[in-house]
């Protein structure tokens, strides 16, 4: 079976706001063609959606979830209550958009997402959740293709590739720098 023709990757996510974040994840996983369902799961406001999703995921065989939340952040831990599944939990920086005034800018958490950061990384022993950076949605995909990169050596390959991808991109950047220097290099790179 291959990791392109079923769902293995549950992406899930507490309110419709949270796409825009969570995307970064489901584009990293389609840049890979790792196939993935994505839900909106509230811990708060859906509770029995929460343990039937659970229930849903594990009988879809899925591999790992990744859950983005914001504020109290309750999703990811909450989701890691109801199954042995890993979970991958993303804090999200919570932005009141639908309190903002045309001519002002979005404003955000008094907290600046550590409140979510803090939620989902100090869940209590026994029910661990892995967490990354605050809006790093595309880290939990990252981390999520390394574990499935352990059951499918095509991905392995494919994540080594990026690696190096990368390992070039800022060589080429260096060499740019150097070549420029540093003043004319951030004046190139600011008017892109």
């Amino acid at each position: 079976m291959s990791y392109s023709k079923k769902p293995l990757v549950g992406i899930i996510m507490g309110s419709s706001s949270d796409s825009r974040i969570m995307n970064g994840a489901a584009k990293i996983l389609d840049q890979f063609k790792i196939k993935h369902e994505d839900q909106i799961v509230s811990a708060h406001r859906t509770p029995t959606r929460l343990s039937e999703y659970a229930e849903h995921a594990e009988k879809m065989g899925f591999k790992i979830i990744i859950a983005g939340a914001g504020g109290a952040a309750h999703l990811p831990g909450m989701i890691a209550s109801h199954t042995i599944i890993p979970v991958i939990g993303v804090p999200i920086l919570v932005y009141n958009d639908k309190q903002v005034k045309k001519n002002e800018k979005s404003k955000f958490s008094a907290f600046g997402g550590l409140d979510s950061l803090l939620s989902i990384s100090e869940m209590p022993t026994g029910s661990p959740v892995v967490a990354v950076g605050v809006n790093k949605s595309e880290n939990a995909a990252i981390y999520a293709m390394k574990i499935l990169a352990n059951e499918y050596s095509e991905l392995k390959t494919k994540l080594k590739q990026h690696k190096f991808t990368q390992h070039k991109s800022v060589l080429k950047e260096s060499e740019e720098l150097k070549k420029l220097g540093l003043s004319n290099f951030v004046k190139k790179k600011s008017s892109k």
